[in-house]
């Protein structure tokens, strides 16, 4: 039976349609991952749901144990990974409450934990990452999102930030001219890292805000909070056609 496993980000901490089922903490051998696994049913199709950062959302990004979640998911029987995450849009396309599904990404992070190829190892392993994003997980993602009436930008180059901290325009501009049209601070070593574990992984991104230069004036919480909410909750939709077209 399939199971998908939701790694929801800022502004989904709980996935609140999900008849849940149960709930159960999984030991890894890389430490405890970010919360509870919550499994559960959504329009018949079964779900594992994970709170990257934590239920409280408690967790910077940089801090996450990202082997320990991927790890549990593997664990407790997914068979592919949908990640949301809130972002700030860069490209024109990108502006805030749009949905985007990122067909690639540049990672701008340091000193994560970001293999599980490092230890005891009988050979060194290199996994191809020129595609970071399952293209046929992609592909249906965008056509639930349209069957549910949702607009959404089908592509688009995530670049992962090492955070706390927002950008300044000048990093920004930079990511720019790098090629970037969204900026966000979870979304590696995550996606490589269920690569090493044969996860089909895709990434639905929330565009919360403009990012630093792009918009006008400061970035506010208030402001972020409110282009979430709408956003979250049509990503929720996302998901139900999803489920419905299983």
């Amino acid at each position: 039976m399939s199971l998908t496993a939701i790694i929801g980000g800022t502004g989904l901490t709980r996935l609140e349609r999900l008849d849940i089922i149960r709930r159960e903490t999984l030991a890894t051998p890389y430490g405890a991952p970010s919360s509870a696994l919550t499994f559960g049913r959504l329009a018949g199709r079964d779900f594992v749901f994970l709170a990257r950062h934590g239920d409280p959302h408690t967790l910077p990004p940089h801090r996450i144990n990202y082997r320990a979640n991927v790890w549990a998911l593997k664990q407790a029987g997914a068979d592919a990974v949908i990640a949301a995450a809130a972002v700030g849009g860069i490209g024109e396309r990108m502006g805030p409450g749009r949905l985007a599904v990122p067909h690639q990404l540049i990672d701008y992070t340091w000193g994560r934990a970001g293999t599980f190829f490092e230890d005891e190892l009988d050979h060194v392993t290199h996994i191809d990452f020129t595609v970071p994003y399952s293209e046929d997980l992609r592909r249906k993602l965008i056509t639930s999102a349209r069957a549910a009436g949702l607009s959404i930008v089908d592509g688009g180059v995530y670049g992962c930030t090492q955070g706390p901290r927002l950008e300044t325009a000048a990093e920004i501009a930079r990511m720019e001219r790098d090629g970037c049209d969204l900026v966000g601070m979870t979304g590696m070593p995550e996606a490589a890292l269920a690569r090493e574990l044969d996860l089909p992984y895709a990434a639905c991104a929330i565009v919360a805000n403009w990012a630093a230069g792009k918009g006008e004036g400061e970035i506010t919480m208030a402001e972020i909070e409110r282009h979430l909410a709408r956003g979250m909750a049509d990503f929720v939709e996302l998901l139900t056609r999803f489920a419905e077209s299983a």
